[in-house]
């Protein structure tokens, strides 16, 4: 009997390990098929800086760590010396985060309320309705006359993409709540709103909150870009510095680091995801 457990168990894993390695290859050759075109098409195309090739953007990579750039820390006042690239993907970080946590957090509480409490989602929903078709980069203006071209001028139109996703997350997490969890707990004793929004509600839509969470994490990648196309200092206003200078290859190079950063933000965000929903 263990024989025959022990062998299934072992054709489980060595079925599990092809399938892993098979998706690994692929995803290599989709890569590689990738990279050809794209030096195809930086070869076929005149004047060459129009288009730069892998080689060149990787070159152009390697530069932004060959130097060093003094950048100010925000509140604290000092300068930090770092290698170009690094300070300028800081600076980013400055108001990319901020603004992530702030409308991540504003966005799930109100989600949670409105999904849970029917008198508040019918006062606020119009409200919501008018102004969730606002793309968050319309508020460029108001956040300059606000806050001014810095940190917390970009933080803020952060700020309102990261809201909205996470609001309808969590919104539509606690819409989905079943009624036979919440007849359960109430035959268990739990009656008040705030413990069934606690014990029942907020496990039950923790898996579209924490989705919701991650969408966000790179849609705002997207709009910190776009944030800062009217001055703020970071990667996105060095993607059109280096434009506007026609070195394209330093502009493919701060798009491969922004690229990396939400790669090393999305894995860290899935390990923890599994950790927290490890109970489904």
């Amino acid at each position: 009997m263990n024989t025959r457990t022990d062998s299934s168990s072992d054709a489980v894993v060595a079925t599990s390990f092809e399938g892993d390695l098979r998706r690994y290859l692929r995803g290599l050759g989709g890569l590689f098929v990738f990279l050809l075109v794209w030096w195809v098409g930086a070869v076929m195309t005149q004047p060459s800086y129009l288009v730069p090739g892998p080689l060149d953007s990787a070159h152009a990579f390697i530069d932004l760590f060959g130097s060093s750039t003094a950048i100010v820390v925000p509140v604290v006042g000092s300068n930090l010396v770092l290698p170009t690239g690094l300070a300028h993907l800081v600076q980013t970080l400055l108001h990319y985060v901020p603004g992530l946590l702030l409308g991540a957090s504003c966005g799930i509480g109100l989600g949670l309320l409105m999904g849970w409490n029917g008198a508040l989602d019918d006062w606020l929903r119009p409200l919501i309705r008018v102004l969730r078709p606002i793309p968050p980069l319309a508020w460029i203006v108001f956040a300059i006359v606000w806050f001014g071209i810095h940190h917390t001028g970009a933080a803020f139109i952060v700020f309102v993409g990261a809201f909205w996703i996470n609001f309808y997350g969590a919104y539509g997490g606690v819409e989905g709540v079943s009624s036979e969890l919440t007849d359960a707990a109430s035959t268990l004793g739990v009656e008040r709103d705030l413990s069934m929004l606690k014990l029942v509600a907020l496990p039950s839509a923790a898996p579209q909150v924490l989705t919701g969470f991650r969408t966000s994490i790179g849609r705002c990648w997207m709009i910190v870009v776009g944030a800062e196309l009217f001055g703020a200092p970071g990667v996105g206003y060095e993607i059109i510095n280096a434009s506007n200078n026609l070195a394209m290859a330093t502009s493919v190079a701060y798009m491969f680091l922004i690229s990396l950063a939400f790669l090393c933000m999305d894995v860290g965000f899935r390990l923890f995801e599994r950790r927290a929903l490890a109970w489904r």
